[in-house]
This record gives structure tokens, sequence and C-alpha cells, in this order.
């Protein structure tokens, strides 16, 4: 395998310069409110914002497990990266609201529609799960990445990636985020879309990758097998309700849009980010796919499934290509990082501190969600001996963790500006409810999975069938519950729910897209339609 060489480093070194120039200009400009620090000022335009969005999905976790997963399943888990339409469904459906109530965090946005306690409970478990998941999750996939690709122990280099995000986040805040990110996504698809023709022409070409890999590999709904694995009914039923959860209501995401200088920028940055969302399917998991054919052809070698992507890196790229590339990855990691690190930075800063001390200044505040930008990366360091020690089995189960987490705030957000007579107490009672049933799905999973009797087919009901029925639960015991209470005030329901929308609101927002707008979301959603052909028991690759 071809090592890293002088020409590599320097395009590496140069990559690293150019984000500190980025940082350093946007640090130039000093944020003096939580305006300027956590929102950008809201004045980032579309191209920016869609950018951005992308930037901080793609983590490295992405790009080793994508094409882990192309290795070990071929396409059946692509449905998580045909999410496009949810990214749509942010734009033309939940971003007038949160842009109409001027809110900084999702949390708040409960508060305004439901109650605080709502707000204080998702506050709270949104800064554990992106501690304990997100920042855990990240580090690990790479680990992967510097070990196979550059040749250097990961705890060393992923220790400098974090400290080195952790700076232009605590000091240009969510300005010097999307900037960084726009030129993040930029090597990321360059880089990854090299690797992806160099592997497929190794490898023959897409025809000769379909006839070597054969049709089980790439059909995206798989057969029904049993309640233990997953089928192309558990995809179809759990990916909208954890789609909409990340894409519509996560904080590390929905940020971005609350940048937008209005809400015609904000609705375009999301279509962007749509069509950039494409791209993982293709330029991560397909090289997995076409992996597997250079192995079967004798083109390559590698044992750990993880470490495919970067192995076609280091074994297929030439020098110079490698350190583009190689910026591409750790454009991912860093991206992913500022994002966690600037969604904890708010939601505590705005959500908590705030709320415990409402007579601090805008200069405090500044103050304080640096200080909680540091405390997150202090916090992320700490993490990385914990992990290592439990990396065998963490990485495994973090991958569950969404399941269990999205359903019962995807069902309070959905029927929230759906259902007007949804009330603080329904919403509460199925926030806090349907977090415990997913953490006690969870716990046995992770320590009763190799159990007899009814608690061993708990701990291995599949997280593909388990997200739908807890979502079914939130949603019921959400209505019987709100029936049940007093219906909330009109004047609180106020431009926050499809019902109580005045004239003025829905011209507005009339006014805020044209046919462009719909012609392109037409085609995002029309090429997600042809690719879930293709890749089925009736598509060209059959």
């Amino acid at each position: 395998m071809a090592t890293f060489q002088t020409l590599d480093w320097a395009i590496v070194a140069l990559y690293f310069i150019a984000i500190g120039g980025i940082a350093w200009w946007v640090m130039k400009q000093k944020a003096r409110t939580t305006t300027d620090y956590f929102l950008a000022s809201r004045h980032v335009a579309w191209y920016i914002i869609g950018a951005s969005i992308f930037a901080s999905n793609i983590g490295s976790e992405h790009v080793v497990g994508l094409a882990s997963t192309g290795v070990k399943s071929g396409v059946a888990f692509a449905h998580y990266e045909l999410h496009s339409w949810c990214v749509l469904l942010l734009g033309w459906v939940f971003v007038p609201f949160y842009l109409r109530s001027r809110v900084f965090t999702m949390p708040e946005f409960l508060e305004l529609r439901f109650n605080s306690k709502s707000r204080w409970f998702l506050s709270g478990m949104s800064l554990v799960a992106y501690v304990l998941t997100k920042v855990s999750v990240t580090v690990f996939a790479g680990a992967v990445v510097f070990q196979t690709l550059m040749g250097i122990d990961f705890w060393v280099g992923a220790l400098v990636i974090v400290i080195i995000t952790g700076i232009y986040t605590a000091a240009g805040g969510l300005k010097a985020i999307v900037y960084t990110d726009t030129m993040h996504s930029v090597v990321l698809l360059v880089g990854s879309i090299t690797v992806t023709l160099v592997a497929l022409s190794k490898a023959g070409g897409w025809g000769e990758v379909v006839t070597t890999v054969g049709p089980e590999k790439l059909n995206m709904f798989p057969a029904f097998i049993d309640w233990h694995n997953p089928s192309w009914i558990g995809f179809i039923l759990a990916s909208p309700i954890i789609g909409i959860w990340y894409w519509c209501t996560d904080q590390c995401i929905v940020q971005r849009t609350l940048t937008a200088k209005d809400e015609t920028n904000a609705r375009r940055g999301t279509i962007f980010a749509a069509y950039l969302k494409l791209f993982p399917f293709f330029i991560f998991l397909i090289p997995g796919i076409a992996a597997v054919a250079l192995k079967a052809q004798g083109k390559l070698v590698f044992d750990d499934p993880n470490t495919v992507f970067p192995t076609l890196v280091a074994t297929l790229l030439p020098v110079g290509i490698r350190g583009i590339v190689a910026g591409g990855l750790l454009a991912a990691l860093m991206s992913s990082l500022a994002a966690v690190f600037n969604g904890c930075s708010t939601l505590f800063t705005m959500d908590i501190y705030q709320k415990l001390k409402p007579s601090a200044s805008e200069k405090e505040l500044v103050r304080m969600g640096r200080l909680a930008t540091i405390v997150v990366v202090v916090l992320g360091v700490v993490w990385i001996p914990i992990l290592q020690a439990m990396s065998g089995s963490l990485y495994e189960y973090l991958q569950n963790v969404q399941a269990f987490l999205a359903p019962p705030i995807t069902a309070v957000f959905l029927l929230g500006i759906f259902w007007k007579r949804i009330n603080g107490n329904g919403a509460l009672t199925a926030l806090v409810s349907g977090f415990i049933l997913g953490m006690t799905k969870l716990t046995l999973e992770t320590v009763a999975k190799d159990a007899t009797g009814w608690l061993g087919d708990i701990a291995q009901f599949h997280f593909l069938y388990f997200a739908p029925l807890l979502f079914a639960f939130a949603i019921i015991i959400m209505i019987v519950v709100s029936l049940l209470t007093a219906a909330p005030s009109d004047a609180k329901l106020n431009g926050l729910t499809f019902a109580s929308l005045t004239p003025e609101d829905k011209a507005a927002s009339r006014a805020s897209w044209n046919k462009w707008d719909v012609i392109n979301t037409v085609i995002i959603l029309a090429i997600i339609a042809a690719t879930m052909i293709y890749f089925s028991p009736l598509g060209v690759a059959r």
C-alpha cells in the first residue's frame, strides 16, 4: 500500500492554512451580539447555507461507514442516504415557522408552541446525546482514516483536529463555521468523486462491477426475514421518522437555515443542500461496492470493511491526489465536529444559561457561548480514551441511538405544527415517555443481547421495527393526553401552526418562492425515485 509523500503532506498543510485564513477573516469581524455569534447575524446567502447543511451532515462516519456498509450489505441501507426529500421538507414546511418565530434553538420553538418544560427536556436530552454520540462516533470513525491513510496514530491526530476545530468554532462562532463549511464541501466532493471514478475504472466500469458483485448487493429492498433482521418494510417505515427528526428538528442542521437573510434564501439553501445530499450514495457507498468487485478481481486487498475507503485512497490514487482526498476526509471530520460544538454551545447558552440568568447581557452570552464550546471540546477529548476502551461494541450500538431518540421528537414537531389541539401536556408526556422507552431498549440491547426468553426477544427486536412502533406510541399518548387536558389558547398558537396562520403570514410565504424553486424540487424528487427504481428488483441493475 502506498504511503503519504511530501506532496501529499504539503497539500494537507495548505488546506489547514486556508481554513485558518477563513477563520481569521471571520474573527476580525467581531461578534457583538448573540445573533452575530450563534446565527451569523442572520445575513447568510442560500448557497452558503446549502453547503453548510451538507458539510454538517457528512462526517467521517459517513466516509468510513457507508463504504463499509457497501461491502457488507450492498445498497440495502441506502434509504438513509436518499433523504434529500427530508431536506426539502425542512425548507418548504418547517422553515417558515422557525423564521417567523425568530428562535435560536429547536427547544426554544417548543417553548413557544407548548411550554417551558418541553424546552428544558429537549435541551438537556440533546446536549447529552450530542456529546455521547455525535462527537464520539465522528472521533471513532476518524481513527480509521488517520491510521489507514495517513499512517499516524489516531489519538494524536484526532486530538489535534478536535482542538483546531474547537478553536475556530469558539472564536468565530457560526459565521466561521458556515464559511469554512463551504470550502469543506468543495474539497470533500472533489476528492470523493475522484475516488469513486478511479475505483469504478480500475474495476472495469459499472457494468463489470454489476456482473462481479451479483444482484443481491444491488437490491435496495431486501426480502423480509424476521423481526431480528432488517427488511425493506423496516427501512420504509423507520427511515422517514429518523430523517424528519434529523433534517427538520435537529439543532445542528436547522441552525444553518436560521442564519438566512430571509425565507427565500433559507428555502433555496435547503434545495441546494438537497441536491448535494444526492451525492453520498454515489461517492461513499458505491466505492464500497466497487471495492468488493476489485477484491474479487484480485486488485485490492483488505480485511476490515471499515478500512475500505481509506484503503482505496491509499492504493489507487497517485501522489498529490491522495493529499486532496485526505483534505476532504479531514473536512468531513472537522465540519461535523464544528456543527456539534456550535450546536451544543447554542443550546447551553440560549436554552439553559439565559433561562437561569435572564439579566445576562449580549456580551456575557457570547462569552458564555465560547466557554461552552471549550467545555464540549474538553468533554470530547476526555471521551477519546473511554471510547478506545469500549469501541468494540459502542460504535455498533451508537448506530441505533437515532432510532431510539428520533420517534417522539418527530411526533411532537409534526403534530405540533399540523394540529393546533395538541398542547404542552401531551407534548411533554410523549417526549418523556418516548425517551424512557427508547433508552430502555438501548440498555437491553447492550446488556441483554444474548438473553433468552421475552427479555432476549425485546433486546434483539430490530431498531428498524422498534422506531415506527415508538413513533405510533408517542402520537397516541400525545393525542390522548392533549384531548384530556385544556386546549392551548389561540394567542399562544399565533403563527405557530398551519391552522393559526394569518393571511399576512400566508402571503409572505407565498411571495418567498417562484416556479424555479418548484422545478428544482421536482427534479430532486425525480432523481430519488429513479435511483430507488434502478436499485430495485425491477431495475436495470438486476
